[in-house]
């Protein structure tokens, strides 16, 4: 007989685990969470290695409305006690990891959340309908959804003949002291292969930072977990030839010497070898599924880093497992949030709520909003200037409106973009989708070039920047898209290129549905 019968297992009490088990215990559903280690989001006493978080603390934002100040809070995890959030617990506004334990562990407590800590599930496996698991201690869990919330475990090596011979970013030191006048090679180009040669400016004689394709920059891309500007001091070392480098090249294949590495690189037209005293794997981590038996092991995606999710965070060949947290990073993979606390936050809520509607007869919460397109608009425009959700959640969430006759619009809040035709909520003929998002190319757009906006360049040009865009379906197929000017300071409020628009969109939109429908 099982320890437990659960409606959910959760299994990892990171700040995904700790966000789905908060919303669980909120809406009364019997779950207990599993954590492997004695602590929640034991992840961050150990990573990052040097200590530094790359996630925003903006305290100071000239605003009192707790929902828009979560645009600048990148940490705080989703709940109604405003003593948690992470603003009060570090001034710092690239806070430092034991800021984030202290934090995690406070809002596990005074939350209230059900969390066996020191169990490491060993092995899942169907049982009926539900599953089972077993973890470390020899106990037994049966329940009918199983909430995997892991995070990624399993470190990501490179196919490279010899990089078994190398030190790896997991247990590499990071005493700069340890590699005083060396030649080190680092395998990577993301924020923790940067965040590891950065470290060894000071005493490392060359540091080559390598990998077959360019640096990517997340102030170009959007995109968080390329290179952030707090880990790129080391660009200016190689660009401005202090012994420093970084090499486009892929790795052939490393070989030990009596002292040291010897590394061959192919380039686009030759081949090289350079040697080094120390090579160092940063390359990332990927998901393990080595606990799960046969029959309810995720399909993977994304070059078999992520589970392959619907829409609903389900999995595609594993029904009623779902996921959270950046395992879900494949609906948006290196292109949105869902990687990162400020993101996966509001997935974390999207998914309670399918939950809800699928096992528990709930509705998505919704609000009513006039009809007539004048007052439609002016609440819109309050809504899209004041939504974290949205504006966290770029081009992946979106407020779903349903327009049935002359009655109110439905307006149901930051339904996951893969879900919004989804039966639960109903059949109705016409409804629109409001997200807000950057524009097609934004990634190969020069930010230090000046550029003009669609308010300039009038009707049919795309802005590159974050914008909002208003999508009428008719019949679950797309009629029309509307895309408003983006902003300096991201508020789109201008009665000439925001509001007037919109209200012009709506009342075409509207009063052609209605027509329809006579």
């Amino acid at each position: 007989m099982a320890d437990a019968d659960l409606d959910y297992l959760v299994v990892g009490a990171g700040p995904a685990g700790l966000q789905v088990a908060q919303l669980l215990h909120a809406g009364g559903y019997d779950y207990e969470v599993v954590e492997e280690s004695g602590m929640p989001g034991a992840f961050f006493a150990r990573y990052p290695r040097h200590r530094q978080l790359i996630s925003v603390n903006k305290r100071y934002t000239g605003s009192s409305d707790p929902e828009f100040n979560l645009r600048s809070d990148w940490n705080s995890l989703l709940s109604d006690r405003p003593e948690l959030r992470f603003t009060r617990y570090t001034e710092s506004y690239f806070p430092f990891a034991g800021d984030m334990l202290r934090y995690l562990s406070d809002f596990a407590e005074r939350q209230g959340l059900r969390i066996r800590f020191n169990r490491r599930i060993t092995r899942v496996a169907r049982a009926g309908d539900g599953f089972e698991a077993w973890d470390s201690t020899g106990g037994t869990y049966r329940a009918r959804r199983v909430v995997i919330a892991t995070g990624v475990s399993r470190p990501n090596i490179p196919e490279i003949p010899g990089v078994e011979l190398a030190e790896h970013y997991t247990t590499v030191s990071v005493d700069p002291k340890d590699f005083i006048d060396q030649r080190v090679l680092i395998i990577g180009k993301g924020n923790s292969a940067f965040e590891t040669a950065g470290n060894l400016l000071e005493t490392a004689a060359v540091v080559h930072v390598a990998g077959p394709n360019p640096v990517r920059l997340a102030w170009q891309s959007h995109y968080l977990g390329h290179l952030r500007a707090i880990n790129n001091n080391f660009i200016d070392t190689s660009q401005l030839k202090i012994q420093n480098a970084i090499v486009d090249a892929r790795i052939l294949g490393i070989e030990k010497q009596a002292e040291g590495y010897r590394v061959r690189f192919k380039f686009t037209r030759a081949t090289m070898e350079h040697c080094y005293d120390r090579v160092i794997v940063c390359t990332g981590f990927r998901f393990d599924t080595s606990v799960f038996e046969d029959e309810c092991r995720p399909q993977l995606a994304a070059n078999d880093r992520f589970p392959e999710l619907t829409g609903a965070y389900e999995s595609v060949n594993v029904p009623g497992m779902y996921f959270a947290g950046t395992l879900t990073q494949q609906l948006d993979f290196k292109e949105g949030t869902n990687g990162f606390i400020h993101g996966f936050r509001y997935g974390a809520r999207a998914l309670s709520r399918i939950l809800e509607q699928r096992y528990h007869n709930g509705t998505w919460p919704y609000d009513e909003l006039p009809s007539e397109p004048r007052e439609l608009t002016a609440a819109l425009i309050e809504r899209i200037n004041r939504s974290s959700g949205l504006f966290q959640q770029f081009g992946v969430l979106a407020d779903l409106l349903e327009v049935s006759g002359t009655g109110p619009v439905r307006h149901y809040q930051e339904v996951p973009f893969g879900y919004l035709h989804d039966p639960a909520f109903g059949e109705a003929e016409n409804t629109f989708a409001v997200s807000l998002e950057y524009g097609p190319d934004h990634e190969r757009t020069d930010p230090f070039k000046p550029s003009l906006s669609a308010s300039v360049l009038g009707e049919g040009h795309i802005d590159a920047f974050l914008h909002p865009v208003i999508r009428h379906y008719r019949r679950g197929e797309l009629a029309e898209t509307l895309h408003l000017p983006d902003d300096l300071e991201n508020e789109w409020r201008r009665p000439d290129v925001h509001i007037r628009p919109l209200e012009a969109f709506f009342t075409r939109t509207i009063a052609a549905a209605r027509a329809v429908r006579q």
